[in-house]
């Protein structure tokens, strides 16, 4: 969570929203980082997980990333939840609850539906009050909201 919390500084020093994502292989090693670039890029899928999940299939050579952890500051959206499943992620480690937008526990549970072919295992509230923390420290000084 710590490599993910600084993806997330790092999104936040560019204007976007600080939520940042990594990606770990079976052995626990990274291969793949990124932090929200919506802002930085002008495309609206540029959330953090849908960036590191596109950066961990290019280092491993195809889409599927069984046995790949996904670490993220906060609950992924219903997009990033999606694309979660669709990339057979085999676990998801999420820092602060979105009660606005959540898409694994808030609003609904995309990725645990058991109508869907894939169901990652879940680990959420991981190092909250951190990942939170960045979160209220940016809308504090940030003009822009969401």
């Amino acid at each position: 969570m710590r490599a993910a919390l600084e993806q997330a500084r790092r999104a936040g020093e560019h204007g976007d929203v600080p939520i940042g994502a990594v990606v770990l292989d079976a052995s626990g090693e990274q291969i793949a980082a990124a932090g929200n670039e919506r802002e930085l890029t002008g495309d609206p899928t540029g959330h953090a997980e849908v960036l590191a999940l596109r950066r961990a299939a290019e280092a491993v050579g195809e889409w599927r990333l069984e046995g790949c952890t996904l670490v993220v500051t906060l609950e992924p959206c219903t997009m990033c939840a999606g694309a979660i499943v669709l990339s057979r992620i085999q676990t998801l480690v999420f820092g602060a609850y979105d009660e606005k937008a959540g898409a694994v526990a808030s609003l609904f549970d995309v990725v645990r539906d058991p109508r869907l072919n894939h169901r990652p295992e879940v680990r959420g509230g991981i190092m909250a009050d951190e990942c939170g923390h960045v979160l209220r420290e940016f809308f504090g000084r940030s003009p822009r909201v969401g």
